[in-house]
């Protein structure tokens, strides 16, 4: 399986990342082993999608992060989850 996940981060901001084992990127993410996010701990996890096609995930990785329409619908579908986040991201 391979699959897109949706972060929130110390400063509110989300991150859009893929990965092709969840549970093993979120806990570096945890650890502070990733660059990107590791200034901005503690993170939550907030939203993910599983894919059997790493091909896929990695399309969706990408639409989410470049076009704004595909992150309105997300938005749309986990507005509870990411309540109070200011912005995008990464």
């Amino acid at each position: 399986m391979f699959y897109v996940y949706v972060l929130v981060m110390s400063n509110d901001q989300l991150y859009f990342g893929f990965a092709p084992n969840l549970k093993d990127r979120i806990q570096k993410h945890k650890d502070g082993k990733v660059f990107t996010t590791k200034k901005y701990l503690p993170i939550r996890l907030v939203y993910y999608e599983c894919y059997l096609s790493k091909k896929d995930a990695l399309d969706r990785e990408y639409k989410l992060k470049r076009f704004g329409s595909t992150w309105r619908h997300l938005k749309k579908r986990i507005c509870n989850s990411i309540e109070g986040f200011q912005g995008r991201g990464k």
